[in-house]
């Protein structure tokens, strides 16, 4: 159908116009049809060639394909879809034969150290509707420089700043003079506010040098007033963390259910304060 219809667009291959009329074309022979079209657009610097976000206003899905340089995992990503969830996450891992899926997403997340180790705490986020179990790690060290850097990896860096002054204000310590560096494991992008409290916890447990225990996982949103807010489905986050051998919590005081969940020890915090202090 496309083939005896050609457009009468007349512009340099690659080029904005081509691809944006080349898609509309697409995008009208899959109704027509009742098909399903798969667009693959690579990402440009500047988005002058056959940029991706020429297409995604125009179709009904957008999946971005991500991946560490050199890794093996490779993370299927839901930005835009007109018919369902967005934000949902699949986790392929790349082999001899080809793709294939990694049904338990949270065990490459996680490092599992040996030993106790400074600067490293689980999370339990939520990708879509998928409770997923990653690790934080954070370093605390002396800055030479005027402004000590803040680096965060996976997280937004703004929030990052705004987390440090809210554990100088209400946890008492300042880290005018420290550079910190935040990086989440293996890659993944956490934008939920639910990493506020791990974030905070693995920093201050850099700073002081004090490792916490491996089997335990926090999540919560910490507000600039200091206090711990709850985050959607707590329940479904305590029991994917249950199954990966954790066995003590520190959740907000929404976040606790009042039956339990067997197996597992719930702190729950209402303040700052109180999470640092159950922290250790």
């Amino acid at each position: 159908m496309i083939r005896n219809n050609p457009s009468p667009l007349q512009s340099a291959t690659g080029s904005v116009s081509q691809v944006r009329d080349a898609a509309a074309q697409l995008v009208r022979f899959a109704k027509q049809q009742d098909t399903v079209v798969f667009l693959v657009g690579h990402v440009t610097k500047d988005g002058s060639l056959a940029g991706p976000r020429v297409l995604e206003h125009m179709v009904d899905t957008v999946l971005y394909f991500e991946g560490e340089h050199g890794g093996p995992f490779r993370i299927v990503r839901s930005i835009k879809n007109r018919f369902g969830a967005v934000n949902e996450l699949g986790v392929f891992a790349m082999g001899d034969h080809g793709l294939r899926e990694v049904k338990n997403p949270s065990a490459i997340f996680l490092s599992r150290h040996d030993q106790p180790v400074s600067g490293s705490l689980v999370m339990v986020t939520r990708e879509g509707t998928r409770p997923l179990l990653v690790e934080v790690q954070a370093l605390v060290d002396e800055s030479p420089l005027a402004n000590p850097r803040r680096v965060a990896l996976g997280l937004d860096q703004n929030r990052l700043s705004m987390l440090l002054a809210v554990l100088h204000r209400h946890g008492g310590v300042g880290l005018f003079n420290q550079d910190v560096y935040v990086n989440v494991v293996g890659g993944v992008r956490i934008a939920e506010t639910a990493a506020d409290l791990p974030v905070i916890m693995a920093v201050l447990s850099s700073y002081r040098d004090r490792p916490l225990p491996l089997d335990l996982a926090v999540f919560g949103e910490v507000g600039l007033s200091g206090e711990v807010r709850p985050v959607p489905n707590g329940p479904d986050r305590l029991r994917e963390a249950v199954k990966h051998g954790i066995r003590r919590a520190i959740v907000p005081k929404g976040n606790a259910p009042k039956e339990g969940v067997e197996g597992l020890e719930i702190v729950a915090a209402r303040t700052l304060g109180e999470a640092l202090e159950a922290g250790g």
